[in-house]
């Protein structure tokens, strides 16, 4: 299992719900087995430059390909890409040591 990880931060803080509404539009691309859309708590006093988490979980490495390769996926990119300053991604195998 892949577990795909994205933070975001908004431009504007009046862009930040926009964002995540954008991205919880991903939950509709085949291969997608969970998606989690969250705004951070910023609750942790040494970082609080995400606005946005997403957080996926895909069978394999071909699931996220296809997931990226979709057209909700690039549409998604296209509308948010304007709205934000930081995107930081993770990919990592779960239950991996």
């Amino acid at each position: 299992m892949i577990r795909h990880v994205v933070l975001f931060s908004a431009r504007r803080r009046a862009d930040v719900e926009t964002i995540a509404r954008t991205l919880r539009g991903y939950s509709e691309i085949p291969g997608v087995q969970a998606l989690e859309v969250g705004l951070n708590r910023k609750s942790d006093p040494l970082s609080d430059e995400a606005d946005v988490v997403l957080t996926a979980l895909f069978a394999d490495d071909a699931a996220l390909a296809s997931y990226k390769a979709h057209p909700i996926y690039l549409a998604g990119i296209a509308a948010i890409r304007p709205l934000r300053d930081m995107r930081i991604a993770a990919d990592f195998v779960v239950g991996a040591g």
